[in-house]
């Protein structure tokens, strides 16, 4: 497990090295393989993951069974601490994007760290609000824009956080299927399809299965506005 990615999460922000060691060593390293859930939608929230590598999905249910997909989180980012500010059930039900490991620590344990060293409350809260600003602007894409403006928005957001440049372009493997890609941005399939192709022929991006090279990243942030 890469120990730099899990020290740069918010939790450990103020902690030296001694206080780090110690915290971490009440930690439990878990594995996923993509598709594998990690918690469920109502389950008990009674504990925080620190994502080392890979991606995970936040997803929810509607009550007619459609499903709707909230986020996507990646290493150094925390999942599951929402119930740390309001103890209840999860909220959505995170489910591996592709081969993950994080770091486990329960909430009888996070609250100690939290009496001994309170400060840590604001660098999870800064996290918190850094998650329900990148929420916002999802549903105020929803609300003002199209789904070719969408979909440019998703993807210049998942190249911002995930992308590595190469010669030709950022290179984006998102690890996403074109339902789970027509599920961040709210829209069909067959539409998210029709935009993605539409891009590719203006020359903007590459499609690779479930990664993109994204090629005119400026033409793209004129699409997403």
């Amino acid at each position: 497990m890469n120990e730099a990615v899990v020290r740069s999460a918010p939790l450990f922000a103020e902690l030296n090295d001694e206080s780090y060691t110690a915290v971490r060593a009440k930690m439990t390293d878990l594995t996923f393989r993509r598709g594998e859930e990690i918690f469920h939608e109502a389950s008990p929230g009674d504990r925080l993951f620190i994502i080392a590598s890979g991606k995970v999905k936040l997803g929810h249910t509607a009550p007619d069974g459609r499903e709707h997909l909230l986020a996507i989180l990646g290493p150094g980012e925390i999942l599951g601490e929402v119930s740390l500010y309001d103890p209840g059930p999860r909220t959505a039900t995170a489910t591996a994007l592709a081969n993950t490991e994080l770091a486990e620590l329960g909430h009888t344990d996070l609250l100690r760290v939290l009496d001994e060293r309170p400060e840590i409350s604001q660098h999870l809260l800064r996290s918190l609000a850094q998650r329900l600003r990148r929420t916002n602007n999802i549903v105020s894409a929803l609300i003002f824009s199209d789904v070719p403006g969408r979909v440019a928005r998703a993807l210049l957001d998942l190249g911002r956080r995930f992308g590595q440049q190469t010669d030709h372009g950022v290179r984006v493997t998102h690890d996403l299927t074109q339902e789970e890609l027509a599920q961040l941005v709210g829209a069909t399939r067959e539409t998210v399809n029709k935009a993605l192709a539409e891009f590719s022929s203006r020359g903007w991006l590459q499609l690779h299965g479930r990664s993109v090279t994204l090629i005119d990243i400026e033409k793209l942030r004129r699409r997403a506005r």
